[in-house]
This record gives structure tokens, sequence and C-alpha cells, in this order.
């Protein structure tokens, strides 16, 4: 995964090396063009000084045919020779490419030639001046080393710029990221979010702020709802229970009616519980559990397991525990209780008959693991009332307590399914 950033510097990259590359015949054929317009330009100048000079110079035309012999052996890439009165013809300029009359190198060279006729001593001569041209093989290769030397030092001032930038404009946004990952909702406190001369994420911050703020209301109107409905629901569900037990002792009740009042006594047990797990979470989130105390872990487990060894001889359950290296917590003893007894009642109830329990506690970790057939569904196993057994009396709410309170401490909660063995781990 590539930061945000990256995304435009490649592609800015591969933009300045097409166009770089696409530069080099374009800066090859400007830096040609200029160099033959100064070469003939070099050769017009050679040409009018040879003119110049021939006049200032009185001669015989005995003498300038001796002069020309040696002028045009001595004098290289110029050739200066008599011609007939009718060949008179119009300058000429082009490029030729042949082997240079001076190296020992076969390679061949491009020349730039200018032909003129000219009068000297009032007849025709002929003048070649041929002036070497540098070579494109090597014109191009210097343009290609240049360029991949800039485009090296563009990249290079990409990525240190990119990096500039990000720290500096970026700044902003991990700010606020940061805020958002330290959030909590059951604090009850807003965020308030870094100002910045940036539009877009003081825009952001703006929203992210009405939107906090939002779920801070809904949250708190559902923690009240949820705890005056549970208180409210305690004293009917109270009342009903205490009838029903009533009932229940009296004498004169027939095999139905007892039939159809435990059928009745079953589903208010489990509304009766659902209750009182509503308040316990409701307390824990309106952190109603402060008093905290130095407590011992294998102390918890062990009263759990003695509590619930009538239920665990009933579906004749092994246990094996492997307690080491506990060191001892601060925190509330009541809570501790409850997140051991739902892990453990979890456990139990997802347990066959017959069936194997291991309890780990070593080195600030515990592990329950209880022997299964097909793992549980892991999406949204925490959340509340999501009901991974047939149990009648199985409330929802178990593992979603256990949930709230790791998070009230923030301890990291986690289930596997591995070797036919459910696997719950508390990470303190």
């Amino acid at each position: 995964m590539s930061k945000l950033l990256n995304k435009p510097l490649k592609a800015f990259t591969l933009y300045a090396l097409i166009i770089l590359v696409c530069s080099i015949p374009v800066y090859f054929l400007v830096v040609d063009f200029i160099w033959q317009q100064e070469l003939d330009e070099h050769n017009q100048i050679v040409k009018e000084r040879i003119v110049e000079n021939f006049k200032l110079i009185k001669t015989s035309d005995e003498e300038l045919g001796k002069t020309l012999v040696l002028w045009n052996i001595l004098q290289p890439g110029t050739k200066l020779i008599k011609v007939d009165e009718n060949v008179i013809k119009k300058d000429s300029v082009y490029t030729i490419t042949k082997a240079s009359n001076y190296t020992n190198d076969a390679q061949k060279d491009r020349f730039r030639v200018l032909e003129s006729y000219l009068k000297i001593n009032k007849k025709n001569y002929f003048l070649s001046v041929e002036t070497n041209v540098e070579e494109a093989d090597e014109t191009l290769l210097a343009i290609a080393i240049v360029t991949f030397i800039f485009f090296s030092l563009l990249v290079v001032g990409f990525v240190l710029l990119n990096k500039r930038i990000s720290k500096k404009i970026w700044l902003p946004f991990q700010n606020t990221l940061e805020k958002l990952k330290n959030f909590d909702l059951s604090t009850h406190k807003s965020i308030e979010f870094i100002k910045t001369d940036i539009e877009e994420f003081e825009q952001l911050n703006q929203e992210l702020s009405k939107l906090i703020l939002k779920n801070i209301s809904v949250f708190d109107q559902q923690k009240v709802f949820l705890e005056n409905a549970s208180h409210e629901l305690q004293t009917p569900l109270a009342v009903l229970k205490s009838k029903i037990d009533s009932l229940l002792q009296s004498k004169n009740l027939s095999s139905d009616q007892l039939d159809l009042i435990n059928q009745i006594n079953v589903p208010l047990a489990r509304a009766s519980r659902i209750n009182k797990n509503l308040l316990l979470l409701s307390k824990i989130e309106n952190h109603q559990f402060e008093d905290k105390e130095v407590i011992n872990f294998e102390s918890v487990l062990t009263d759990s397991l003695t509590l619930l060894e009538d239920y665990i001889i009933d579906k004749q359950l092994s246990i094996s525990q492997s307690f080491e290296n506990n060191d001892q917590l601060l925190t509330n003893k009541v809570l501790i209780e409850v997140l051991v007894n739902n892990l453990l009642i979890n456990s139990i109830k997802h347990t066959e008959n017959g069936g194997k329990i291991v309890i780990e506690l070593k080195n600030g970790i515990l592990i329950v693991k209880n022997s299964g057939i097909t793992p549980l569904n892991h999406e949204g196993m925490f959340n509340r009332f999501l009901i991974n057994s047939n149990e009648p009396s199985n409330s929802g709410l178990g593992l979603a307590i256990v949930k709230e309170i790791a998070n009230r401490y923030h301890w990291k909660i986690a289930y596997d399914f591995k070797n036919q063995m459910h696997q719950f781990s508390v990470v303190f």
C-alpha cells in the first residue's frame, strides 16, 4: 500500500521521463541546425575574405596560377580553380559525408560545403569551402548523457520535495488521524482538532467535529434509554418471578399447569438475565466501576471454576490448567470476575459432553480453549445479542460484556479456531 503523495509522484516522474526522452531528438535537430547555420556563415566569411584579399593583391595571371596551385595543396578544406566564362552558377550550400583526407580513421565525417563563383583579375574562378560538422552520434550521445543527468536531478528533487511537502502539508491530517485513533465514544469527550490554513483539511475537521458530536449525543441517548428501560423492567420482572415462584409452591396445580408455568419461567429467567447484563454494560460504559485493587488472576480463575464445578461435572468435561509467571493487576475485582466467568461459561456452553477445556495463564495472557467441531462466526462475534449456541438461556451479551471490559482496560481480545479447539485469548 503506497501513500497518497507517492501516487502523483510516480505519474510526474514518468511524465518527465517521457518528455525528456522525446526532447533528445528535438535538442539534436535544433543544435544541428544552429551548428550548420554557423558553419554556413563561417564559410561565407571565408569567401568574402578571399575576395577582399585578392582585390588588395596586385598580381599577374601567371603568378596567380602558381599561387592557386600552392593554395589548393596547402590550404585544407578550400579549393580555388579557374573556370570558363560560361560556367558561372549561383552559390550553393549543402552537406556531404566522406572520409577525411587528413586522418587515418576510415570513419566518414560530415562536411558543410559552400560552392561559389567569383572574379579575380576579371576572370571567373570556382571556390569550394568545406568545414567539418560535429559528428551526429557524438552530439546525440552528449545530449542523451546531459538529459539523463538532469532527469536524475529531477527525480531526486521530486523525492526530496515530496517528503518535505508530505511532512509539512499533511501534518494537520496526521494530527486529525491520530486524534481519531485515540477517540473513545464512551468517554463522552469530543475532539478538538488543530486549526489549519489548508481549506480542505479545515473543512474535514469541521465535518468530523459535527459527526462526533452527533454520535456522542446519540450514544448518550441510547445509554440513558437502555439504563432507564433496564431499571423500569427490573421491578415487573422481579414481581413476575415472585408470582411464578408462588404458583409453583401451590399444591392444587395439575401437571399440565406445572409444565406451562415452567415454560413461562424459562424465557422469564432469560429476560431477567438480559436485563441484568444490560445494566452491567451500562455501568461499565458509564465508568461506575472505578474502585481498583490488586487482583490475582489465578485466584479469580480458581474461584470461578469452583463456582461452575456442578455445571462442569454435569457435562463430564475435563479441565486442564496451566498458570505460570502471573503478575498481579490493579483493576476492579467485580469486572475481572465477570470477564472470567463469562469466558468460562461460554466455553462450557460450546463444549460437547465429555469434551475438554484448557485454561492457560502466563506472561500477561489468558487463554481459554475448548474442544469443538466447527469454528464460530468470527464476524461480529463480540457484538451484542449475537448468539452462537442453541441454548434458550443464552442472552447473547456474555462476549459483548467481555469485550467491553477488555476495552475498559485497553486489553486485546481475540478468537481463533485451530486443531479442533475454540480459543479465546486476552492480552493484558
